[in-house]
C-alpha cells in the first residue's frame, strides 16, 4: 500500500472511531423520523397554512363552481330534512331572524362574512336567516352570477346550514336565499 493510500486510511478509522454499526440493514417501513430539521419544518409548517388561510376559510374555497344562471331557484336540503319543512321553508312561513346582504362584496369578502354570518348565528340559536346574495354582477341577461354560485356551494359545505332555498319575491326571489340552520339539542333538566 501506498504511503498516501495508507495515510488516509488512518484518517478514515479516526474519523469512524465511535461509530458502531447498523444492527439492521432494512429500512423501517412505518414511524420514520422526519428529515426536515425543526426550523425547516416549522417554516413549512408556516407557509403552508398561510397558503390554506388564503385558499379556505372554514373550508370554503374560492376556486370554481358550477355556474347557476342568475334566475335559477336554488334548493338545497340535508338527509333528514322533512318535506312539510321544506314546503313551509319555501313559501317564506318560516320567519327569518337576521340577515345578510352580500351586493358589492368582493368574492373573498362574501366567503368570509357569509362563514362568520352562519357562524356567528348558528351560535345565538337562530333558526332560519336570509341571505340576499344578488343575480349576476352584470344588468345584461346571460351574465354570469358569480356570487349567487358560489353562495350556493359554500352552504352546502357548511356543517350548520340544513336546508336552503331560494326565497319568496317579497323577500328578494332567486336573488336572496332563505337558510335554516341546525338547531343545538336543548339541555333538559334533571
Amino acid at each position: 500500500m501506498s504511503d498516501d493510500l495508507q495515510s488516509q486510511l488512518s484518517e478514515f478509522r479516526q474519523a469512524m472511531s465511535g461509530v458502531e454499526p447498523l444492527r439492521d440493514d432494512r429500512a423501517p417501513l412505518r414511524g420514520t423520523a422526519r428529515l426536515r430539521s425543526p426550523r425547516m419544518e416549522q417554516a413549512y409548517r408556516r407557509a403552508a397554512a398561510e397558503a390554506e388561510t388564503q385558499q379556505f376559510v372554514d373550508g370554503l374555497s374560492l376556486s370554481a363552481v358550477e355556474i347557476v344562471e342568475s334566475e335559477q331557484e336554488l334548493l338545497f336540503a340535508s338527509p333528514g330534512v322533512q318535506v312539510r319543512q321544506m314546503k313551509k321553508l319555501r313559501r317564506g312561513h318560516i320567519p327569518w331572524q337576521a340577515g345578510l346582504d352580500l351586493h358589492g362584496y368582493r368574492l373573498e369578502d362574501a366567503r368570509d362574512e357569509l362563514s362568520r354570518f352562519i357562524r356567528d348565528c348558528a351560535a345565538s340559536g337562530l333558526r332560519c336567516v336570509l341571505v340576499v346574495h344578488g343575480k349576476s354582477s352584470g344588468s345584461e341577461p346571460g351574465t354570469p352570477a358569480l356570487i349567487k354560485s358560489h353562495v350556493n356551494d359554500w352552504l352546502r359545505q357548511l356543517p350548520q346550514v340544513v336546508a336552503f332555498c331560494s326565497c319568496a319575491p317579497q323577500d328578494g326571489g332567486t336573488g336572496a336565499l332563505y337558510v335554516l340552520l341546525r338547531q343545538k339539542p336543548s339541555k333538559r333538566p334533571g
